[in-house]
């Protein structure tokens, strides 16, 4: 868990542009995102495999 954490620190600092989630990480990394206080600047983008590419975005979604 605290590897999905330091991941989302490091996209949220700009360290990293983007984290690569595979469908057998899935659930573990959502748990830990779903909890993040900036939970809504995290994008997910779904790709073919069950692949989840995340990115941060300044302005929170809706």
């Amino acid at each position: 868990m605290d590897k999905y954490e330091n991941m989302l620190k490091q996209l949220q600092n700009g360290e990293i542009n983007s984290i690569e989630i595979e469908k057998e990480q899935f659930y573990e990394f959502r748990e830990v995102l779903v909890k993040h206080p900036l939970f809504k600047h995290f994008r997910g983008e779904a790709k073919q495999n069950g692949l989840v590419i995340y990115t941060y975005q300044e302005i929170p979604r809706s």
